[in-house]
């Protein structure tokens, strides 16, 4: 068995369980295959007796991967979504980070994480994306997200005016700081701090947020995820920002931008235990009131 391991970068402090997670995967005869950039940060603190081998881009993936582990926290796992791309290669996220809605598997439960991949005890949740379509080239060869894409004001610059279509039908014209289009993974992300609904992560749907909208009628709107949601930009300035989870691209008015539902999904391990309503409770404390 073959596992991946990407990471952003950790601290000394986690050598010890970087160790341990080595330790029990070498135990189980797994072999690590590690992204680059993270071995190089480690290789001469921890000793490994096994084989293993590294990789450094998306196309040294294949389906001789059986799983790949993510370190850190959501950030981290928006990352790993871009390296498997359309592969299948199922993700599991250990959160070295801060809330961890994705990467809801503590450091203190790497033993039954490991077991739970090598014996494949575990349920995969297929996660929806999103894919931008543009008449400019724009993020290389990952136009998609698995949280939200997002247009925004730059900078101080004055609010913007986002016209906003649905399949070709004009929706609304947003006036405000920007406006987010999420998935049901990202319904707890940056759109949920925008006042936006938690939407349940099997649900077939997109939510359109508004940034800090002029207007206090405007409130977030749920549609189907095989709707096409196109945008015409206006702004006193001719730079807006365009991102996809935690990428950004500059683009001008010209610029011609529509989402959809990408066609192929993300595969993410969770564990039997675990599902999102407990996942709602533990990370937003929701049932914690001392009435209850």
């Amino acid at each position: 068995m073959k596992i991946a391991i990407y990471s952003r970068g950790v601290d000394s402090e986690q050598y010890n369980d970087i160790k341990l997670l080595l330790d029990l995967l070498i135990a189980h005869g797994a072999e690590p295959v590690f992204f680059q950039d993270f071995f190089n940060q480690f290789y001469s603190a921890i000793e490994i007796n096994s084989p293993y081998s590294t990789f450094n881009e998306s196309t040294q993936l294949d389906t001789s991967i059986d799983c790949m582990i993510s370190l850190g926290g959501d950030g981290t796992m928006l990352d790993t979504v871009t390296l498997v791309k359309d592969t299948g290669i199922p993700v599991l996220g250990i959160n070295y980070g801060r809330l961890g809605f994705l990467a809801n598997i503590g450091k203190e439960d790497i033993e039954v994480a490991v077991d739970a991949i090598i014996n494949r005890k575990y349920v995969l949740d297929q996660r929806s994306l999103l894919h931008l379509d543009a008449n400019i080239p724009l993020f290389g060869e990952s136009p998609y997200a698995l949280n939200e894409c997002s247009i925004h004001k730059k900078d101080s610059s004055p609010m913007i005016k986002i016209h906003t279509y649905l399949n070709g039908e004009f929706l609304n014209t947003y006036w405000a700081d920007g406006l987010i289009v999420a998935t049901p993974t990202g319904s707890t992300g940056y759109s949920l701090s925008c006042s936006g609904p938690v939407v349940f992560p099997d649900n077939s749907s997109f939510v359109i947020t508004p940034v800090a909208p002029h207007n206090l009628n405007v409130r977030p709107i749920v549609v189907p995820d095989n709707t096409i949601i196109s945008f015409e930009l206006e702004g006193r300035t001719d730079g807006f920002l365009c991102t996809l989870d935690s990428r950004r691209e500059i683009v001008s008015r010209e610029v011609q931008i529509a989402v959809r539902k990408e066609s192929f999904g993300i595969n993410l391990i969770r564990l039997n235990e675990n599902n999102f309503l407990q996942t709602l409770r533990n990370k937003l404390s929701w049932g914690l009131d001392k009435r209850n």
